[in-house]
């Protein structure tokens, strides 16, 4: 009998200890939640539960987010209290913008999905753009909170964040804690800084969050020698107000027409020509009124705007949602008109 060649035994020992590594290895799950969330996967149910509770449906527009290559927005669409899907509408773009947007947005879309919450990490290479994508979701979030009327913290109380009001000096950007349908706690989250700002700002913020407090709407006086900061704090503090939930007692504002009414001021959309944003009343699930807070404005603008923006009101109350026609020669002014109004929507939950 042939003796077995030394080399042979060698090769087939090494084959059976392979075969048997990847028997083994066939029995280990597929992959872990880091691998999966590496690989472009969503995590699995138990990583969510950071999305605002309670039932929230539909989308939800957050703000725009203005950064040095351009605006970003975000907006969520939710069942059951929980992130869905995740979109850009708005995103930087022209030259490298396109291929930075075009590389980024997916993958940020994909991490909210799944991390459930703003906590997501920044796209390399795509610093300001991840940046403007994380504020205007965590806007977004804010929104969807308010309008699941969640508490956040103790007891019944809400936090409210308004949109950025832009002013000749810088942004102000106003937060409200409402509890028991009284404004409770108001703080500027934004407010201008630098040089003579500075002095202004110290001066005049906690003047005007004191009065927020005590007066339950924006109907506050400014600050004298504050002039700018106080009219974008208002106009701020208007907007959050505004995101109250329906029936949420006297803290909505002066603009909520009896019980059943609601105002809701959607996002500024900003245009070739200027900002364009609406606001809104919604009362049994029809819009009422439709206003325009911001329009573009100073010289042919002008003109334009007193054409086109009542006939955009008129649409608005008509059709009850932002499937409305272009005005003939508005058609950057009615395109703000309808983003806007879009967004207004949204956070009525229509």
């Amino acid at each position: 009998m042939r003796k077995s060649h030394p080399v042979r035994r060698a090769v087939l020992a090494g084959a059976a200890t392979v075969s048997g590594i990847v028997l083994l290895l066939s029995l280990k799950p597929a992959s872990d939640p880091g691998s999966a969330q590496a690989a472009g996967g969503q995590l699995p149910p138990a990583a969510a539960g950071q999305a605002p509770q309670g039932g929230v449906n539909g989308a939800v527009t957050g703000d725009a987010a203005q950064t040095q290559y351009g605006a970003v927005q975000v907006r969520l669409t939710m069942s059951g209290g929980k992130i869905t899907q995740a979109e850009a509408v708005q995103a930087p773009k022209g030259g490298r913008s396109d291929q930075i947007t075009a590389s980024s947005v997916p993958r940020l879309n994909q991490a909210v999905v799944a991390a459930q919450s703003a906590d997501i990490d920044a796209v390399s290479g795509a610093t300001y753009t991840s940046a403007g994508y994380k504020k205007s979701l965590q806007s977004a979030l804010d929104k969807a909170k308010a309008s699941a009327g969640g508490a956040q913290g103790s007891g019944n109380a809400q936090t409210l964040t308004g949109d950025v009001a832009q002013t000749q000096y810088g942004p102000v950007q106003v937060r409200i804690t409402v509890a028991g349908g009284k404004i409770t706690k108001a703080e500027a989250v934004q407010a201008p800084k630098g040089g003579r700002s500075d002095q202004i700002t110290s001066s005049s913020v906690p003047r005007l969050n004191q009065a927020a407090v005590a007066a339950g709407s924006a109907d506050i006086d400014a600050v004298s020698g504050a002039t700018y900061t106080s009219a974008g704090y208002k106009k701020s503090l208007q907007s959050a107000l505004d995101k109250a939930p329906a029936g949420g007692g006297s803290a909505q504002g002066s603009g909520s027409g009896g019980t059943q009414a609601k105002t809701v001021t959607g996002s500024v959309a900003q245009t070739q020509y200027g900002p364009v944003q609406v606001r809104i009343t919604v009362a049994g699930g029809k819009i009422t009124k439709a206003e325009a807070v911001q329009a573009p404005k100073g010289g042919r603008s002008d003109q334009i705007t007193s054409s086109s923006v009542p006939r955009l009101n008129q649409a608005a109350v008509a059709a009850g949602n932002a499937q409305i026609d272009a005005v003939s020669g508005a058609t950057y002014t009615s395109a703000g008109y309808k983003q806007s109004l879009q967004s207004a929507l949204d956070q009525a939950g229509g």
